[in-house]
């Protein structure tokens, strides 16, 4: 299979450093040319799922500007500029939680939209998790942490209460592999 090939890039809105948009002209591998193809540029970033050394699960009931209600929420941020994925991950667990964790695994990293970019979201499963510092997080949304058990962990996966795609794959993919 042969990949779509970029011919031309052209800005069109810049928010940076949160997003920027532009039109691509692309060429299919049948030949077939697209003029305004919209690509959409975020930064990567990092969802964890924790688990405490009692084996709890740390999760967030929040809101979210593009969820209706409330949603479960796992540790998450933006990839610094030149960070390696697991230390922001590292990072983001310690801020938003002040916790750190002895045992990592990396659960993939997957494109966020596979035709208009979005950026890369790393995730991963954080065990053995303790808390060392109070929680410094500097999140914009109204949240409260929980610990939640196993089955309580399940019980929402299944019900759909993580209601971000990267946190319910990221906590279903921690639940097949722990």
């Amino acid at each position: 299979m042969e990949p779509w090939k970029t011919l031309k890039k052209e800005p069109l809105l810049d928010f940076s450093p949160f997003m920027k948009i532009e039109k691509h002209t692309v060429k299919l591998p049948d030949g077939q040319v697209i003029e305004n193809w919209p690509w959409i540029i975020t930064p990567d970033y990092v969802n964890v799922v924790v688990i405490t050394t009692e084996g709890e699960y740390l999760v967030f009931r929040q809101t979210k500007y593009s969820v209706k209600g409330t949603t479960l929420a796992l540790v998450g941020g933006y990839i610094e500029p030149g960070e390696e994925p697991l230390s922001a991950a590292k990072r983001e667990l310690l801020e938003e939680t002040g916790f750190t964790a002895d045992h990592w695994e990396n659960l993939g990293e997957f494109s966020v939209d596979g035709s208009r970019g979005n950026g890369i979201a790393h995730l991963f499963l954080a065990r053995g998790a303790h808390q060392v510092a109070e929680s410094d997080a500097d999140d914009l949304e109204d949240q409260e942490m929980l610990r939640l058990s196993r089955a309580e962990v399940e019980a929402s996966v299944a019900r759909g209460a993580f209601k971000v795609l990267p946190w319910q794959t990221a906590m279903a993919l921690a639940l097949l592999r722990w």
